[in-house]
């Protein structure tokens, strides 16, 4: 997928842990840990407004669009 998740380092520039950012946007360790893992296949506006609002920083810097060569593929799916 071309959308990467960059949560461990905005995590690490505001020197902030799994576990207190969960408490602080109300979402469980298991899903934040998917989400950081890359391996979400969404998220809500609502939780990404909330990371956003904990972190104090803008959704662009949480995730990122990295086209590879199989993306293509992508495209001309859909």
């Amino acid at each position: 997928m071309p959308i990467r998740v960059h949560l461990d380092r905005v995590m690490l520039q505001r020197g902030m842990s799994l576990t207190e950012l969960a408490e602080r946007v109300g979402i469980t360790l298991a899903n934040l840990s998917i989400l950081k893992s890359n391996k979400a296949r969404a998220v809500r506006f609502s939780t990404l407004a909330a990371l956003c609002a904990a972190l104090q920083c803008e959704p662009g810097d949480i995730l990122k669009f990295e086209a590879g060569p199989d993306d293509a593929a992508v495209d001309e799916a859909e």
